[in-house]
């Protein structure tokens, strides 16, 4: 039997580095497809959105424009008389909404007996509300009295008095001015 070897070269299993090789081609090729996939996606992307960033830039130029164009057809004047005009139809409405149920209860619940309401007149002004009274009693202390009695339902704030004054007949006659802070309906 003969024991050399003629091959010049050892016997390799190619095969299975072909196998490998040609494996990690296909992984290559199927990111590298996935890759240009994802750019051309991202491209057209981005193309889509400077569209849309140049019509949204157009649109408020032209936006900019018109709002110039109207600003300069405004006269200050007729701005002025409109936003004046708009002031007073929305004291007028909340005049409309003041409950003066709710304040005559109130003040029902509140007024002694020796104490006279003459006159009441609610002043509304940026959302505030402010009661001007005209009240007569016998006595200061009765008045006094009426002032404490109103302070404590905390519907009633800043309560003052203004122009005391005594009639022919006797009686002390005063303005009182507060700020009526009306609960909601339900709570007491």
């Amino acid at each position: 039997m003969l024991r050399t070897n003629l091959s010049t070269r050892p016997f390799y299993n190619e095969r299975a580095v072909h196998a490998l090789l040609g494996g990690i081609a296909v992984v290559v090729l199927a990111v590298s497809a996935w890759q240009v996939q994802r750019i051309v996606s991202l491209s057209r992307a981005k193309t889509e959105m400077n569209a849309s960033i140049a019509r949204d830039r157009n649109e408020i130029n032209g936006l900019g424009a018109q709002a110039e164009t109207v600003r300069r057809g405004l006269n200050p004047k007729d701005l002025k008389l409109v936003a004046s005009e708009a002031k007073q139809a929305n004291q007028l409405i909340a005049q409309r909404t003041f409950s003066w149920t709710a304040l005559f209860n109130q003040l029902e619940s509140t007024l002694p007996s020796d104490v006279m309401l003459l006159a009441i007149r609610p002043e509304i002004k940026d959302g505030r509300t402010n009661i001007v009274m005209e009240i007569q009693g016998r006595r200061t202390e009765d008045i006094v009295d009426f002032f404490d009695h109103l302070e404590k339902t905390r519907q009633f704030r800043d309560v003052t008095w203004s122009q005391e004054t005594v009639t022919d007949d006797g009686l002390y006659r005063m303005t009182m001015n507060a700020v009526y802070v009306p609960q909601p309906e339900g709570r007491s």
